[in-house]
């Protein structure tokens, strides 16, 4: 480490490449398993979309806070000296230029080039927040959900001007809500029981017609039209699905079948999947292509608990990163697919 200390400090890089013993191609381990470190939540922004930097967060300090690396040199920024840090609501802002999270009960934005912080909400008295956090996609609002007992709201907060706003309230715990792009509406969750969508102004607030199970992980095409997500069937025995939400017309269909994934990214035109399986016996990361339904080894991730891995795409579709504590604590990692995967135009 340089000699500076706390928000601004450098960090050397940490990066280390080695065969996976699996399938024996290369897997780039960026940060150091002794510390742990984290990607925000899978819908939320964490690549810069030159695919230059990236955000996650990181204990190396003493503390959980906010880091950026250089994806060039894998070197690391300190950019926070947060108390009680959030690390799955961190995101970019659409524009690149801020950041947002959340803190204790404080949610925060600071500038990615001055490093200066700005708090624009406070959680009341009586509220606790839920699960998650995200910025929409033309980065006006900060959107997340607060309970209070049983019954919980979807606020929205303006990172400029404007005031509060209390999209909905419903009578049980909303999570993770996910601005559809195109559209003002907002998806939520009602833990695994099902999806909820709502107009920002309220309005049409509905519950979508999803396969019967539990649904898992869930994230909007890139053009809005569509919504997609893990589902997991009722009978054990069955196998765990990628699914496709239409709700213009409330139909869902299935796009195919997975070896068990627990967790799935997908590339910027929904082509290409990547799913961590929870398999015990094969706990692997896979690619699986959209046209042939068809599923191709990438590496071993042997994470704890699968979820941890939450597989993303990098914005150009040239790499994927996940988590796994395979080799101590969680750590970040990333497989170059270039020669797998088509590139996709970031601009779009």
């Amino acid at each position: 480490m340089l000699a500076q200390t706390g928000r601004g400090a450098a960090y050397s890089a940490a990066v280390r490449r080695y065969a996976d013993p699996l399938t024996e191609l290369d897997v780039y381990l960026l940060t150091d398993p002794a510390h742990t470190c984290l990607l925000p939540a899978h819908y939320n922004r964490a690549i810069a979309r030159n695919n230059a930097s990236m955000l996650f967060s990181s204990d190396r300090p003493g503390t959980m806070q906010v880091f950026r690396m250089d994806l060039k040199t894998a070197q690391e920024r300190q950019l926070t000296e947060a108390e009680e840090l959030d690390p799955a609501s961190v995101t970019l802002t659409p524009d690149n230029r801020s950041f947002c999270y959340f803190a204790g009960r404080s949610l925060w934005m600071v500038s990615a080039a001055t490093l200066r912080g700005r708090k624009l909400y406070d959680v009341p008295e009586g509220w606790e927040r839920c699960d998650g956090m995200s910025v929409g996609p033309d980065g006006t609002h900060a959107t997340f959900a607060e309970r209070k007992g049983e019954t919980s709201r979807l606020r929205m907060v303006p990172l400029a001007l404007g005031s509060v706003k209390t999209v909905v309230e419903a009578p049980f715990v909303m999570s993770d809500p996910i601005h559809r792009p195109m559209r003002a509406q907002i998806l939520y969750r009602r833990g695994e029981e099902g999806l909820w969508l709502v107009n920002s102004d309220g309005a049409q607030n509905r519950q979508l017609k999803t396969a019967a199970g539990k649904t898992g992980p869930a994230n909007w095409a890139n053009d809005g039209k569509t919504l997609l997500y893990l589902n997991f069937p009722e009978d054990p025995k069955e196998l765990n699905t990628i699914r496709e939400q239409v709700p213009d017309t409330n139909t869902d269909k299935v796009v195919a079948k997975t070896s068990q994934f627990a967790h799935f990214g997908f590339n910027r035109d929904s082509s290409v999947f990547v799913g961590a399986s929870r398999n015990v016996s094969s706990p692997a990361l896979l690619l699986l292509l959209r046209v042939t339904k068809r599923e191709l080894t990438l590496c071993e991730h042997k994470a704890s608990n699968p979820l941890l891995v939450a597989p993303r795409f990098s914005p150009d579709s040239q790499r994927v990163y996940f988590q796994t504590d395979r080799h101590g604590k969680p750590a970040i990692y990333d497989m170059h697919v270039e020669k797998l995967v088509e590139k996709t135009d970031t601009e779009q």
